[in-house]
């Protein structure tokens, strides 16, 4: 039996997911910018995290499972 596209994209939004969540929380793991004295990397910083946030918070309403530990994290970062 073949798996329909419906399971498939499930699998994929999962997939997406979960990349996506290790990635904000790999860009929230970056040095703080006095610990690296270059101007570019100070304002990529400022650029990222919001980002970041933006990111949390929208996995938050779509896809609430790790609710509780992104909130955290949303508290720990503001």
């Amino acid at each position: 039996m073949t798996p329909t596209k419906e399971v498939f994209m499930s699998h994929k939004e999962e997939e997406y997911k979960e990349k996506l969540r290790q990635l904000v929380s790999d860009v929230q793991g970056a040095p703080y910018p006095s610990t690296i004295e270059n101007e570019l990397y100070t304002i990529w910083y400022e650029h990222i995290q919001k980002i970041a946030v933006e990111c949390f918070q929208m996995l938050n309403e779509d896809a609430p499972q790790e609710q509780e530990g992104i909130e955290k994290t949303l508290d720990n970062m503001l």
